[in-house]
C-alpha cells in the first residue's frame, strides 16, 4: 500500500472512533443519585425539616427530635464541582445528641469495622483536653446501604448497640448504629414511616410525580428538591459533558497528528530504503554486464578465462 493510502486510511478510522466519542460523551445521562439527593436534601442548613423528619422516621425515640443543628452543612457550590462528593452529613439536637449519616454504594468486608470507626471518631471528638468523661453524649449512626451486607438476613433494618448478649444488657445507651439495605426493602399496601424515606431514595429518581402512598408535605417537600437539583445537575453536567467532549476531540486531533508525523517520517524512510535498494540492483546489474563485456573480450581473442597467466 501506498504511504498515501497509509495514511488517508488511518484518518479515515481516527474520524469514526472521533465521532463516536463525541457522541457516547454528549449522550450520557447523568441520573441523581442517592448520595447527591440526600446530600441536598438532608444536609442543607436552610431547612432542616427534612432532617427531623428523618431522623424521626428512622430512630423512632421516645420523645421525637424537635431541633437540630447541621455540622456539617451542604455547600451547594461543592456539591455542582465534586464529582466524588460522599455523603457523611452530622448534625446535633439540643440535648447535644450527635446524629451521623452515611450513604454507602460500595459493599466491602471492612464496612462494619469503618462504621465502628467513625463512630467511635466522632465520640472521641467530643472529648476536649480537661474534660470530665461526663460531658459524653450519645453518638448515633445511620447507614443507608444501596447494596447487601447481611446475605444471611431478610430484614433491611439493623440496629446494633453494645450489648452483653448472654444477659441482655447494654454497656451504654450512647452507641447506636442503624444500618439500612435499601434493595431488600419491597413496597407493601401500608408504609411505616422509616418506610416512606426507603421508597423515596429507592424509587424517586423514576418518578414524575410523587405518590399518593407518601403524598404529604415532607415527601413533597423532598420531591421539590429532587426536581431542583435533577435540573442543576443536568445543566451542570450537560456543560460539562460539552467540555469533556472538546477535549476528547482535541486530543483526538492531536492523537492524528501526531501519528500522520509518524507514519510521514516511517513513509520517508521506506522511501530511502527503496532508493538505495534500487541503486544496489543498478549496482548489481553493472558489475554484471562489465563482467560479461570482459569475458566477451577474452573469448574474441581465443583466451580461456580460466587460464592462469
Amino acid at each position: 500500500m501506498k504511504t498515501g493510502s497509509i495514511i488517508s486510511a488511518y484518518q479515515k478510522g481516527l474520524s469514526r472512533v472521533q465521532g463516536n466519542s463525541h457522541a457516547r460523551f454528549l449522550g450520557e445521562r447523568w441520573p441523581v443519585t442517592v448520595i447527591r439527593l440526600s446530600d441536598s436534601l438532608l444536609g442543607s442548613s436552610d431547612n432542616t425539616v427534612a432532617l427531623l423528619d428523618f431522623l424521626n422516621a428512622i430512630l423512632q425515640p421516645a420523645q421525637a427530635i424537635s431541633e437540630v443543628d447541621i455540622i456539617n452543612p451542604y455547600n451547594e457550590k461543592e456539591y455542582m464541582s465534586d464529582k466524588l462528593t460522599i455523603v457523611d452529613i452530622k448534625a446535633r439536637d439540643r440535648a447535644g445528641c450527635q446524629y451521623q449519616i452515611e450513604i454507602q454504594l460500595a459493599i466491602h468486608a471492612d464496612l462494619p469495622q469503618r462504621m465502628l470507626y467513625t463512630w467511635a471518631d466522632i465520640y472521641s471528638e467530643q472529648l476536649k483536653q480537661g474534660n470530665d468523661y461526663k460531658t459524653l453524649k450519645p453518638v448515633i449512626a445511620i447507614w443507608l446501604l444501596v447494596n447487601t451486607l447481611y446475605k444471611d438476613s431478610e430484614h433491611y433494618h439493623h440496629r446494633f448497640q453494645c450489648l452483653d448478649k448472654q444477659h441482655q444488657r447494654l454497656l451504654s445507651e450512647h452507641c447506636s448504629i442503624h444500618v439500612l439495605e435499601l434493595n431488600k426493602w419491597r413496597l407493601g399496601k401500608t408504609l411505616k414511616p422509616e418506610e416512606h424515606w426507603l421508597y423515596f431514595f429507592k424509587e424517586a429518581k423514576n418518578w414524575d410525580q410523587l405518590p399518593a402512598l407518601i403524598d404529604t408535605p415532607v415527601m413533597r417537600q423532598a420531591m421539590s428538591t429532587l426536581k431542583k437539583y435533577s435540573d442543576k445537575e443536568r445543566e451542570y453536567h450537560l456543560y460539562q459533558s460539552r467540555q469533556n467532549a472538546l477535549r476528547v476531540q482535541s486530543s483526538i486531533q492531536s492523537e492524528i497528528e501526531e501519528n500522520q508525523r509518524a507514519l510521514e517520517q516511517a513513509a520517508v524512510k521506506l522511501g530511502e530504503a527503496e532508493s538505495k535498494l534500487v541503486e544496489s540492483e543498478n549496482e548489481k546489474a553493472a558489475i554484471a554486464q562489465e563482467t560479461q563485456q570482459l569475458l566477451d573480450l577474452l573469448e574474441k581473442h581465443g583466451i580461456d578465462p580460466e587460464t592462469k597467466i
